[in-house]
Protein backbone atom coordinates (compact mmCIF):
# COMPACT_ATOMS: atom_id res chain seq x y z
CA UNK A 1 0.00 0.00 0.00
CA UNK A 2 1.54 3.29 -1.11
CA UNK A 3 1.56 5.86 1.70
CA UNK A 4 1.07 9.63 1.48
CA UNK A 5 4.10 11.79 0.82
CA UNK A 6 5.46 13.77 3.78
CA UNK A 7 5.83 16.87 1.58
CA UNK A 8 4.52 17.78 -1.85
CA UNK A 9 3.43 20.68 -4.04
CA UNK A 10 -0.21 20.70 -5.07
CA UNK A 11 -1.61 20.30 -8.57
CA UNK A 12 -4.92 21.22 -10.17
CA UNK A 13 -7.13 23.35 -7.88
CA UNK A 14 -4.32 23.56 -5.31
CA UNK A 15 -1.50 24.19 -7.80
CA UNK A 16 1.52 25.67 -6.08
CA UNK A 17 0.29 25.03 -2.52
CA UNK A 18 2.94 23.45 -0.28
CA UNK A 19 1.70 20.50 1.82
CA UNK A 20 3.73 19.25 4.80
CA UNK A 21 2.65 16.35 7.01
CA UNK A 22 3.02 17.35 10.65
CA UNK A 23 1.21 14.53 12.44
CA UNK A 24 0.09 11.00 11.59
CA UNK A 25 -1.30 7.94 13.32
CA UNK A 26 -3.21 4.83 12.22
CA UNK A 27 -6.46 6.84 12.12
CA UNK A 28 -5.51 10.03 10.32
CA UNK A 29 -3.25 12.92 9.39
CA UNK A 30 -2.61 16.64 9.83
CA UNK A 31 -1.03 18.56 6.97
CA UNK A 32 0.13 22.15 7.11
CA UNK A 33 -0.80 23.93 3.88
CA UNK A 34 1.00 27.09 2.76
CA UNK A 35 -0.63 29.09 -0.01
CA UNK A 36 -0.30 32.72 -1.05
CA UNK A 37 1.46 33.65 2.19
CA UNK A 38 -1.24 32.04 4.36
CA UNK A 39 -1.17 28.84 6.41
CA UNK A 40 -4.01 26.49 7.29
CA UNK A 41 -4.24 22.89 8.51
CA UNK A 42 -6.06 19.96 6.98
CA UNK A 43 -7.11 17.07 9.22
CA UNK A 44 -8.48 13.89 7.70
CA UNK A 45 -9.07 10.22 8.28
CA UNK A 46 -6.82 7.45 6.98
CA UNK A 47 -8.66 6.18 3.88
CA UNK A 48 -7.25 3.41 1.71
CA UNK A 49 -8.03 3.22 -1.99
CA UNK A 50 -7.94 -0.52 -2.70
CA UNK A 51 -8.35 0.02 -6.44
CA UNK A 52 -5.04 1.88 -6.67
CA UNK A 53 -3.38 0.33 -3.59
CA UNK A 54 -2.70 3.69 -1.97
CA UNK A 55 -3.78 5.95 0.87
CA UNK A 56 -5.97 8.77 -0.44
CA UNK A 57 -5.51 12.49 0.19
CA UNK A 58 -9.00 14.03 0.33
CA UNK A 59 -10.39 15.86 -2.68
CA UNK A 60 -12.29 19.10 -2.19
CA UNK A 61 -15.56 17.07 -2.06
CA UNK A 62 -14.32 15.18 1.05
CA UNK A 63 -14.07 18.32 3.19
CA UNK A 64 -16.97 18.42 5.60
CA UNK A 65 -17.34 14.63 5.36
CA UNK A 66 -14.07 12.93 6.38
CA UNK A 67 -11.74 15.92 6.16
CA UNK A 68 -11.71 19.36 7.80
CA UNK A 69 -9.73 22.59 7.55
CA UNK A 70 -8.56 24.69 10.50
CA UNK A 71 -6.82 28.06 10.73
CA UNK A 72 -5.22 27.27 14.10
CA UNK A 73 -2.90 24.33 14.77
CA UNK A 74 -4.32 23.70 18.26
CA UNK A 75 -7.82 23.30 16.82
CA UNK A 76 -6.48 20.91 14.20
CA UNK A 77 -4.71 18.84 16.87
CA UNK A 78 -7.87 18.70 19.00
CA UNK A 79 -9.82 17.29 16.04
CA UNK A 80 -6.99 14.91 15.11
CA UNK A 81 -7.08 13.47 18.64
CA UNK A 82 -10.75 12.49 18.13
CA UNK A 83 -10.11 10.46 14.95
Amino acid sequence: MKQLQKEFIGKGQVKGFKFTQIKQNENGYIYEVKANGLIHYEVFKHVENTRYECVSYPSNKAFGLWAKTYKQLDSAINHFNTL
